[in-house]
């Protein structure tokens, strides 16, 4: 196991315990003290994992957060003194994969480490060539790859994960609480707020995509010519 992650807090002692544990389990560990230290790192060397803390000094861990995704689809835990509902939410949609609140344990963090790359790296060899189409959309399951109308379109990881799970069920409907499990793992407690955020995004990517909101209940994604 030699996988890098990168731990951005600003607490000297959540930091140095942290990365012993992480250490302790085999990863490659890198602490950094605030957001901008850490954006000019990466430059140099990416990550496998991120585990950001919110509040820090000059730019905060959200800002953080949305210029990592924009440019990767690497995995991200957040972790924060706050536990408002509406910081999980804001943090998921942002694009973090997973919401500690501290104080917490160290070993809990372990833990969500080793399930959030066992879920990253879970590629089934049988479904390793799949190409799925549904009209003009097309779905490359080998490399992860979206077209739309034979452009490819630039999507995350959730993004993806989501048009596969409907694109394989074409016209049936799922309800938001079954996404939330397909997409974040069941051990994920937040709003299904986050599913309607990835629908938006990928609606807006992909003007004219027929998934249908099943009003009260979740999505579909509906083959021309059903009803």
């Amino acid at each position: 196991m030699h996988e890098r992650i990168y731990i951005v807090e600003d607490d000297p002692n959540i930091r140095d315990i942290v990365k012993a544990y992480l250490t302790k389990e085999g990863y490659q560990v890198t602490v950094l003290g605030d957001a901008e230290a850490a954006w000019a790192y990466q430059e140099q060397e990416q990550p496998e994992m991120w585990i950001l803390d919110i509040m820090l000094p000059g730019m905060d861990g959200y800002e953080l957060c949305k210029r990592i995704r924009e440019k990767s689809d690497v995995p991200i835990i957040i972790i924060s003194a706050k536990d408002e509902e509406v910081d999980k939410i804001l943090g998921l949609e942002l694009g973090g994969d997973d919401y500690l609140t501290k104080p917490f344990s160290p070993r809990e963090l372990v833990a969500r480490v080793k399930r959030l790359f066992k879920r990253v790296n879970l590629k089934p060899e049988k479904e390793a060539a799949e190409v799925l189409t549904m009209g003009p959309l097309e779905v490359k399951h080998e490399d992860r790859r979206v077209f739309w109308h034979k452009e490819e379109v630039d999507v995350t990881q959730k993004e993806y994960d989501l048009i596969y799970h409907l694109i394989q069920h074409q016209n049936r409907a799922f309800s938001r609480e079954e996404l939330l499990t397909l997409i974040w793992g069941d051990d994920y407690f937040g709003s299904d707020r986050a599913v309607d955020d990835l629908v938006k995004r990928l609606r807006k990517k992909m003007e004219g995509l027929p998934v249908e909101t099943v009003w009260g209940y979740g999505y579909r994604l509906r083959q021309e010519g059903n009803q």
